[in-house]
Formats: structure tokens, sequence, C-alpha cells
């Protein structure tokens, strides 16, 4: 039999797809292909920043291989996003009703839930913030809501404001206390999933970052990918499959011990926040959280810069980093105890000429 009309009308909107396309070769995912709306996004000063944010912040100091950057898995997740709403509508787009502009839209979500991250990783607002703005509430998510807005106006992007609504949406589901009834609901849940936790954020980072260190990972989100469902407006995989979300999860947990952290790599992020704590009143750090204009300026190259500035206010800053880059780290004494299967380490950190104690827990997922 020949091809159908419909076959022909489908081949050539992915020929035109290809055509206007972009494609950059990714070490996890192979080849990815950026559309033209992506790409206004993707080449802007503002999303490049991310090429000087390191994925996993200070942990490439004891796992040198791990330099991959925020870039790159922001690429990843466009890729999988896009990768697991194709999915969906190949076997249940007529039943689901999802279309071109559904994808679209699940794919910059993707592309962009990480463009408003501070330098370090979550170290900037996890251990930094707190201590410089007591209360601190700031999130990496609701200063990607701010730099999408700004992006927009700045490069005049043009995107119907409905769609960038939904985009910022998909971003912060998960953390915002937005569960109303929203039509397609199950979109919402592809990027970051507040209802279970397994999302195509974490499909890309679980590989990239065991890939990045030398570890081995047993997870394959292939096979996730390739059977998920939508029942109930949710969506759902085969029972199973259990087994492979079971190695998800197990294999995040090994991250978090592992490499996240890891004793060294806790001691050298203690070292950078007390060096961010001396330098930021004289270089305005947390003065631009606020600002999308002057945030995408900050980035982990800020180590070199208090390294570099000569003023003698920044001497215990450049003294401390070059500290981490002697090795004289911070030491740490453990002590474990168990409550509820939840295991919690307490460390003391010890610093020489002054003595001082820092304390605080970490929970180990």
């Amino acid at each position: 039999m020949g091809a159908s009309s419909t076959d022909e009308l489908l081949k050539s909107n992915s020929s035109q797809k290809e055509r206007y396309s972009k494609h950059v070769h990714d070490n996890v995912h192979g080849n990815i292909y950026l559309d033209p709306l992506a790409l206004q996004f993707i080449d802007t000063e503002e999303f490049q920043r991310l090429r000087d944010l390191k994925q996993l912040g200070l942990s490439h100091l004891v796992y040198p291989g791990a330099v991959h950057s925020r870039f790159e898995h922001s690429l990843g997740v466009y890729w999988l996003a896009g990768t697991a709403v194709q999915t969906l509508k190949d076997y249940q787009g007529l039943e689901l009703d999802i279309d071109d502009i559904d994808i679209q839209t699940v794919k910059l979500a993707g592309l962009l839930h990480d463009v408003g991250h501070g330098p370090f990783s979550h170290m900037f607002e996890r251990e930094f913030l707190p201590r410089v703005l007591s209360g601190s509430n700031w999130t990496h998510e609701d200063m990607s809501l701010k730099m999408i807005d700004y992006i927009v106006d700045q490069h005049y992007i043009d995107i119907d404001s409905g769609r960038l609504n939904r985009v910022k949406e998909m971003i912060v589901t998960s953390h915002a206390s937005q569960k109303s009834a929203k039509e397609k609901q199950f979109l919402y849940d592809i990027v970051a999933n507040g209802r279970n936790g397994i999302d195509v954020d974490k499909f890309d980072y679980i590989v990239r970052d065991s890939r990045a260190c030398g570890l081995g990972c047993n997870f394959q989100f292939e096979r996730l990918m390739e059977t998920m469902r939508v029942m109930g407006d949710e969506i759902c995989y085969r029972a199973k499959d259990y087994l492979t979300v079971y190695k998800l999860f197990s294999a995040r947990a090994d991250l978090h011990r592992t490499v996240y952290t890891h004793a060294k790599v806790k001691a050298i992020e203690l070292m950078l926040v007390d060096a961010l704590l001396e330098a930021n009143e004289h270089l305005g750090i947390s003065s631009s959280i606020q600002q999308p204009a002057e945030f995408w300026k900050l980035d982990d190259t800020i180590i070199n810069a208090i390294l570099a500035d000569p003023r003698p206010e920044l001497k215990k800053a450049r003294d401390i980093i070059l500290r981490v880059r002697r090795r004289q780290l911070y030491q740490v004494s453990y002590y474990f105890y168990r409550d509820r299967r939840v295991c919690f380490i307490r460390s003391l950190f010890y610093l020489c000429q002054p003595v001082r104690k820092t304390k605080f827990g970490i929970k180990l997922f």
C-alpha cells in the first residue's frame, strides 16, 4: 500500500522542523535538536551564563571529572521533556488531546527550569543566603520565573503570554502550592513532578552526574520513557517496572551519600561560604538576588574575581580560597545516630588559627 496523505503530511512537518532546527551533540543523549523558539532563549547572555555554573558546584574539587555545567543539564532536560510528551502523543494523542503547542511548552519548561540557579549549585541558596539574609526564602525556582520574564522583555522574544505562564507554572508546580485542577495536569509532572518525584529532571542529572564522577549507574530511564502512559490525568508506569523506579531513587540516594554530601565536598563548601561572607559586603553578592539584570552576571567565576581583587578588605576571603587551592581544608569528625531509619551526620569543622566550630545536619534521602 502507498503512503497516505496523513503520513506524507507528518513527514513534511518532521522535515520542516529539522530544517529549521539546530542540533548539538550531547555526551549523554547524543544529538539534541533545538527548535527556533528554544534557540531564541539559548542564544542570550542570560542563558549562556549557565555554562559558567557547574552542575555539582564544588564537587569537582573531589571528583575531577564533575565539571559539567547547568547548560548541558538544561539541554538534556529539554530533550527528555520533548521525548516524553512526544511518546505520550504517539500512543494517546487523540485521547489526551496533545498538540504541538503542548510539546513546545513542556520542552521550554525543561530548558528554562534552572535558568535562575545561583553559583555553586544549591550551596548558594541553602548555606550562603540564610547566613546573610536572615529568614530568606529565596529559591532558584522563583528566580527562574523572574529571569524568564526578563529574557523575554530584554530580547523581544515573541511568545504568547498564556503559553509563557504555563511554562513558568511547570517549573514551580512541585514547589508552589498550585495544586488546583489544571487542564492536562499530567503535563505539569514531566519536568518537575510534585506528586511522586519521577520526572525527566532526575532522569538527566542522575545519569549525567554518575557518568561525570566515574560512578556506575544501573538506572535506565529509557525503559520508563518508553512505557509511560497517562491514567486519570497522571503519568503512570507498568507494575513490572517497579524495580526501575526503585533504581531511580536508589541511584539518587547513592549520589547523595558518595558525591553531594561527601565529607571533603562539605568542608570545601563551608570554606567557600566563609569566603563569600567575608566578600559579600564589598562585592554586594547578596544584593543582586532580586534583580535579574544584575543576577545573571553572578556565576562560579566569582572565586577568580575575589582572588584577582587586590583590596585589603578582601584579604580574609582570598586567604580562605587559597587554603582551598592548597588543600588546607577544614577537618571533619563524624557522629552517627539513627532515628526512624533516617540517618543524620553531625559534623564539627575545625579551623586552626583561630579555633572555630560549626555544626550542621545532613539528611540522607
